[in-house]
Order: structure tokens, then sequence, then C-alpha cells
């Protein structure tokens, strides 16, 4: 046995001159009793693990498509503004519908930028929200998390559902003294209803992909509807949380969604996914088909579960992460009977 384990506990002051706090590269005075800190795991059953950020674009990129936007628009512009004057050199009654045709496609115009540029905001509140609140949480700032959950009541205004949660988690917003504690309480009032909705939604997406693929003649027909079923239940998701994506919008928070499903390991990450690959393999001997149909709707699932952490305004703390089991656990039996009925 070492010296170090033969070492028998001593009692000290914090406060006692002679305690000293280990420091790398400091030695410490003859006769101080030296304090090692012991080393916080960097993972645990707390630990909250944030979901990928957007992937960040390039100077030269952003510019590139800055400038052939303004050229497009030029060109767009000067293209109607000769259209109106050739209708008016025409007949004047021309000219004057082609100016109002012209006022309402602007007007249109400034009204589909403005809700994009709102979508883009919504998503950056809704990311830096999270961030805040995983920050509130690690350092248990009081400030910090009253900020979280003030701008969090205000997000969640429009939401009918959640008025009594409002209300309560408001009449216990003083009451907390803990920073952690109050991003807690308000993660349990406020999503935990959010949370069983998007589970519901997720669940119900898996199982319409995995009946539709296992019964489609046609593998172009499979991919087309994955894909609209994965672009809206990414946007289900989004409006469910808070966020109002535009078409800009999705295309970020798809990138958001596949970032982190990069990041956790893929489509199949995790030992519950493995066993539910295990009853696809059963189901595949059964029908080839099926077994099709059981693995897409196992990814629409880990997919729905990646879109629900990214579009969540609060990390998990409080409340436990969905699973896969939790979305697609009936996959494959209901899958097994519809084969036995056909």
């Amino acid at each position: 046995m070492s010296e170090r384990n033969q070492r028998r506990p001593q009692a000290f002051r914090l406060d006692d001159p002679d305690v000293v706090l280990a420091e790398e590269g400091v030695s410490a005075p003859r006769g101080a009793v030296v304090v090692i800190p012991t080393p916080q795991a960097a993972e645990g059953p707390d630990a909250i693990v944030l979901p990928a950020p957007p992937p960040k674009t390039s100077r030269w990129g952003a510019l590139f498509w800055t400038g052939l936007g303004g050229l497009v628009s030029l060109g767009i512009g000067l293209s109607v503004s000769k259209l109106v004057e050739d209708l008016f050199a025409r007949a004047d009654w021309l000219g004057w519908t082609a100016l109002g045709f012209a006022a309402a496609f602007a007007v249109a115009a400034l009204a589909i930028l403005g809700r994009e540029l709102f979508g883009l905001m919504r998503l950056n509140t809704l990311n830096k929200l999270r961030e805040d609140a995983a920050l509130a949480i690690a350092k248990d700032d009081r400030a910090g998390a009253e900020r979280v959950v003030r701008e969090l009541l205000t997000i969640s205004g429009t939401m009918p559902r959640l008025a009594r949660a409002r209300a309560d988690l408001s009449s216990h917003l003083d009451a907390i003294i803990d920073g952690a504690d109050l991003v807690r309480l308000a993660e349990r009032h406020l999503m935990a209803p959010l949370d069983a909705e998007a589970t519901r939604l997720v669940s119900t997406a898996a199982k319409r992909v995995s009946v539709v693929t296992a019964v489609s003649p046609r593998a172009a027909v499979d991919l087309i509807f994955v894909l609209v079923t994965a672009v809206g239940l990414v946007r289900r998701l989004a409006l469910l949380y808070g966020g109002r994506p535009g078409a800009l919008g999705m295309f970020r928070l798809f990138r958001q969604v596949v970032a982190h499903l990069a990041v956790t390991g893929g489509m199949a990450a995790g030992d519950t996914i493995i066993q539910q690959l295990v009853g696809q393999g059963i189901a595949a001997k059964l029908s080839a088909k099926l077994g099709e149909g059981v693995v897409n709707g196992l990814l629409t699932a880990r997919l729905g579960l990646a879109a629900i952490e990214v579009t969540r305004p609060l990390p998990f703390a409080a409340l436990p992460a969905p699973a896969i089991g939790d979305v697609a656990s009936g996959l494959v039996t209901r899958g097994d009977k519809k084969e036995a009925e056909g």
C-alpha cells in the first residue's frame, strides 16, 4: 500500500492561513496543509448536452449569395420596369394595370422577406435561450435564470395550452432562490406538455412512414413520402416549441438537425436502436418490404428525436429526453399484423 493510501484523515479550517489550495506550477510552503480539489467528471447523469450549433456559413459563401441575389433582384426589377414602360406605350390602361400588379408583387415580396427574417430571428432566439439556460444551470446564476424564464414566458404567451402553467410559474418566480432550480421548475411546468405532444407527433410520423413504405410498390414514392414527412415533422415540432420557420428557417433548421445527428452518432446510435433493429431482422424474415418499412420508420423516429432537441428552447435537465423506444416501440408489432392481414 502506498504512502498516500496510508495517510490518515485530517481536520482543518479553510480560513486557516496554513491551508493552501494546490495549484499547478506553484510550490506550497513547508508545513502547510495542501488541499487538492477533486476533479469533477466531465459527464454524468446530470450533465447537459446541448444540440450542435447551426453550421456557420463562410464569408465567401455569404458574399457569393449576396451578390447573386442582388444581381437577380436588379434583373427582375429592370425587366418589370421595361415591361411597364412598353405597356404604357401601347395603352395607358395596360400600363396602370401592370403597375398595380408590380406594386402587389413588391408588397408581397416585402411581406415574405419580413416573415423569413422573423423566422430566422426566432430560431436564433430559441438557440440563445437554450444556451443561456444551460449556462444558468451550470453556474447556478439566479439573474440569468430569471431572464431565461421571463423570455420563455413571453415566447409561450401565444400558446393557450400553457396558460395555467404560465400562471403557476409566475406565482413561484420570486420564491425560488437558486438559478438552476428556477430553470428546472420552468422546464417542468412549460416543457412537459409540449414534450408529450412532440413525442406523439414523432411516433405518429414514424408509424405512418413504416406502413406506407411497407406497402408502396415504388422506391421513388418511398423517398418522396419520407422526405415530405420529415420536412412536415420538423416544421410541426418547431411550431410546437414556439419557432416560426419560413423557407430559409427550415433549411437552416434541417442543417442543424443533421449536424446534431452527426454529433450524437448518426441514425443508429444507442443500445435501444440496436434492439429495435433486432426486431426489424425478425420482421425481414417475414417480408423484405416489411423490414424496409420498419427501418424507414426507425430513421424517421431518430430524425424526430434530434429535431426535438434542436427546436426545444430548454435543454433536458429536469425531465428525461424521449428515447427511440418511446416513439418506435410499436413499429414491428403493427407491421407484423398488417403483413399477416395482407
